[in-house]
C-alpha cells in the first residue's frame, strides 16, 4: 500500500467500484465514506485484525479520534467492525442506529470473501432489514475489509 496517495481518481463519480490495490485504505479509503472535518465517528467491533490505515485515514479526515463503544452521545456516524461469528449483526445494527444523530452514517465493515470471518451479502441484507435498514452501496475500501453502507428505511415506501 502507498502511504502518500491522498485523492484517488476513484472518489469521482459514483465510487461503487475501487480501481486498484493502491487505493484501499488510509485517507484514499476513509474519504469514500463521506466524513468530514469535526465529525464524531463512533467504532464498534475493534479488533486487532481491523485495518488501521483506514482507522488513521478515518481520524485524519474527522480531525480526531474515533470514539469507542462506550460513548454515550449522539454521533454523525458509526464504523461497525463485523466478522462471522461476532454475535447477533441485527442486534448490533439496533444497538449502532441509538446512538446515531438524524441522517448519521452508518457503515457496516466485513471481511472479504474467502477470508476468515467473511459474512455473506444474504445475511448482512436480513440483519439489516430486520434492524429497520437497508444496503445502499458496498466498497472494496481496505485489502481484507468491504463495507457496506446502510440507510434507514423510507417509511413512504
Amino acid at each position: 500500500m502507498r502511504a502518500d496517495i491522498r485523492t484517488p481518481s476513484s472518489t469521482k463519480g459514483t465510487g461503487s467500484t475501487v480501481g486498484s490495490t493502491e487505493e484501499l485504505g488510509g485517507v484514499a479509503g476513509a474519504g469514500r465514506l463521506g466524513f468530514a472535518g469535526g465529525h464524531v465517528v463512533q467504532e464498534f467491533g475493534y479488533g486487532d485484525d481491523v485495518d488501521f490505515d483506514l482507522r488513521s485515514g478515518v481520524e485524519e479526515l474527522i480531525g480526531g479520534e474515533l470514539v469507542d463503544e462506550d460513548y454515550d452521545d449522539v454521533t454523525d456516524g458509526v464504523i461497525l467492525w463485523w466478522r462471522d461469528g461476532d454475535g447477533d449483526l441485527t442486534d448490533a445494527l439496533v444497538d449502532v442506529r441509538a446512538s446515531l444523530d438524524d441522517g448519521g452514517l452508518i457503515w457496516l465493515l466485513t471481511r472479504k470473501p474467502g477470508r476468515s470471518g467473511h459474512v455473506d451479502h444474504g445475511d448482512i441484507e436480513e440483519a439489516a432489514t430486520t434492524a429497520g435498514l437497508h444496503a445502499t452501496s458496498t466498497l472494496s475500501i481496505a485489502a481484507d475489509w468491504s463495507a457496506t453502507r446502510l440507510g434507514t428505511r423510507n417509511r413512504n415506501r
